[in-house]
């Protein structure tokens, strides 16, 4: 067996009035994550994650702000474009362990949530994708609720 481990993070401010995705599902906030696809910051650090241990480079190079067949799209779309492309490269994912980082709304009753939607796309067991939720105390942009955070580590494998 080939193994490899990717890091993912990814940030997205928090803006009045525009949905808040996080992990594939809508949360409810008075706030949402401002971005060029549905601004999901846990997906696209998963996303990163994946792309960077199967030496494919990062989300915004396989799939640019600059085109604007991506503008506003479901960033499940994108993590199963992901897929595809490290299972062309023969990778398969062992698992995965991440963190959102949001002051507000508090997100941990919603994890089985995201857990199930995200195993669904990505065609893996519910148990091999770890989700924590913290705050930053209220220090930093996240603490001020100006942002989301999100961090992702991967072990992808396939055999030789």
């Amino acid at each position: 067996m080939k193994y490899k481990i990717g890091l993912g993070y990814d940030v997205h401010q928090l803006t009045e009035g525009i949905p808040l995705w996080l992990g594939g599902i809508k949360v409810e906030h008075s706030k949402g994550s401002l971005g060029h696809s549905d601004g999901d910051a846990l997906i696209h650090a998963i996303c990163d994650a994946m792309l960077g241990a199967a030496n494919l480079r990062d989300i915004g190079y396989q799939f640019p702000d600059t085109d604007p067949t991506l503008k506003g799209i479901d960033s499940k779309i994108l993590l199963k474009k992901t897929l595809e492309l490290i299972s062309q490269k023969g990778f398969k994912i062992g698992n995965i362990d991440s963190t959102i980082c949001l002051q507000r709304p508090k997100v941990k009753d919603l994890i089985p949530v995201m857990q199930e939607t995200l195993a669904n796309v990505l065609q893996i067991d519910t148990e091999d994708i770890g989700i924590k939720a913290t705050t930053t105390e209220k220090l930093g942009f996240t603490g001020r609720e100006e942002g989301v955070s999100a961090y992702a580590v991967v072990l992808l494998y396939k055999e030789k």
